[in-house]
């Protein structure tokens, strides 16, 4: 093995620094269910709809007094 054939390795980042945070929530079993369900249509996975839907949500929220 040559010299510059070095095997690098790079601190691990922990958790949160990724810009992504981990939390738990408690919904409907209902709600699960069609989250599923459109999962299943669009292959994308139940965490990246559940993030699309917030994004979606935060974005289009009106606040009213």
């Amino acid at each position: 093995m040559a010299n510059n054939d070095k095997l690098i390795i790079k601190p691990k980042k922990y958790k949160g620094n990724d810009g992504y945070k981990t939390f738990s929530i408690r919904i409907k079993e209902e709600l699960v269910e069609n989250i599923d369900s459109i999962s299943a249509r669009t292959g994308h996975s139940r965490n990246e709809l559940i993030g699309i839907f917030l994004e979606y949500a935060t974005q289009n929220c009106k606040i009213e007094d």
